[in-house]
């Protein structure tokens, strides 16, 4: 279950090798993502969340902009802080929903995921 941005892109070279080398490799990810994206040398099961593609992409876009704003080290310190929290709650919601999906429970049981 990969978290989206560096954490994925790291493990994205990992799946695709196990994949070549003949390991079964399922990746469970939400419908909405930055970088998370299917591969032939994966199955993905993916799940819906609350939140569309653009919705991510301007909340990020507004995140790492703070970087480079002026101000003061608090000005900028809460601006950041705020900018996380708006993120983490991408994250959150996420496992929720994961978490909710009563069809995508049953088969990572079934298949022993």
């Amino acid at each position: 279950v990969p978290v989206d941005g560096s954490h994925w892109l790291s493990m994205r070279e990992v799946l695709d090798v196990l994949g070549q080398k003949g390991h079964e490799v399922v990746v469970v990810a939400p419908e909405v993502s930055l970088h998370i994206k299917p591969s032939k040398n994966f199955m993905m099961k993916m799940y819906s969340v609350p939140y569309t593609k653009e919705e991510m992409e301007k909340d990020y876009k507004a995140f790492f902009h703070v970087a480079f704003e002026e101000g003061s080290f608090f000005q900028r310190f809460f601006k950041i802080l705020e900018g996380v929290k708006r993120i983490g709650k991408f994250g959150v919601s996420s496992c929720e929903h994961l978490l909710q999906n009563k069809v995508l429970i049953r088969y990572l049981e079934e298949s022993r995921f």
